[in-house]
């Protein structure tokens, strides 16, 4: 299988797209605080993706502003290092313009979430902050500082049999262990302080949210509670009534004669037939069922009545 095959079997209105999600998702390996050589890795990969993909014209790699200063530094890096295969390869890119200078990493979507979810990061690629701790322990030190005893005593015995003094005996460090140890606590001290700034900034930014939806919570209750007061008074026209409760009834009970009686009224059929006068052969038509045929007439036609032919007996 060939590099080039990744792009295969993409849809061609799929091809941009796809190839911003490969590009963007290799470029996260070429940032701090990867590691030198797995960032190394990322743009050789970056510089692979770009060549092998098939959307034309072909989809620039989005550089922010705020990553530049890191381009830079690792250029420099490599330099220094002698990986001239990188700096080869970045300098190609440039080159082939294939860095689009952005002011933002991603771009801007109106009404997109703030707090986008993002992959945690392999930790066996960062690049550990805790490296001098870990090289530098107790047991180091004790070896060092022995072996930097003995070290001096065959100096010393050295210039003593010899006539003349030994130069070289002068560049031995008395205080090389303790200065060591030192940097060490420094470094770490300097560690656990940045942390605790960067806590107290994160946990200023909480306060802050807190606050913000803290303030607005009381702002809809407050505009709720106003709209359930104006809910609740009586209108206007209602005040000047004055709504009196006989006390007496209820102490005495309920009672069952009233001063009027509930008197039901009529259906509309009752009514109808009461108000309503048809005579007998028109109460008939009105009795019986309306035949089509009799709509387009114009004149009332009276219908015969069907002859009685007496049944056949035998």
């Amino acid at each position: 299988m060939k590099f080039s095959h990744i792009f295969y079997g993409t849809l061609n209105r799929e091809k941009r797209a796809f190839s911003r999600l490969i590009l963007d998702t290799a470029y996260s390996f070429f940032l701090p605080p990867f590691s030198f050589q797995i960032r190394v890795g990322g743009l050789y990969l970056l510089y692979c993706l770009y060549q092998c993909q098939t959307a034309s014209p072909p989809e620039q790699i989005r550089l922010a502003l705020k990553d530049w200063l890191d381009l830079s530094k690792f250029e420099k890096d490599a330099v220094d290092a002698q990986h001239l295969d990188a700096v080869y390869i970045l300098r190609q890119l440039m080159f082939q313009k294939a860095f689009n200078f952005t002011a933002m990493p991603t771009v801007l979507v109106y009404k997109k979430k703030r707090k986008v979810e993002k992959s945690a990061p392999c930790e066996e690629f960062m690049e550990r902050a805790t490296r001098p701790q870990e090289l530098i322990n107790i047991e180091l030190l004790e070896e060092l500082s022995n072996i930097h005893e003995l070290y001096g005593n065959l100096k010393s015995s050295v210039s003593l049999t010899s006539e003349q003094a030994d130069p070289s005996f002068n560049l031995v460090r008395k205080d090389l262990i303790p200065q060591l140890r030192s940097t060490v606590m420094d470094f770490y001290k300097w560690q656990q302080r940045k942390d605790g700034t960067d806590e107290d900034e994160d946990s200023d930014e909480g306060t802050s949210s807190k606050q913000e939806c803290s303030k607005r919570a009381e702002l809809i209750a407050s505009i709720k509670s106003k709209a359930f007061g104006e809910a609740a008074e009586a209108p206007k026209s209602r005040r000047h009534r004055q709504v009196e409760v006989n006390q007496t009834n209820y102490e005495a009970g309920p009672s069952h004669s009233s001063g009027y009686s509930r008197r039901n009224k009529p259906s509309l059929k009752t009514r109808t037939n009461e108000n309503l006068y048809i005579s007998g052969d028109l109460w008939k038509e009105v009795t019986t069922a309306t035949h089509i045929s009799r709509l387009t007439t114009l004149d009332f036609v009276r219908k015969e009545k069907p002859k009685e032919y007496k049944k056949f007996k035998w």
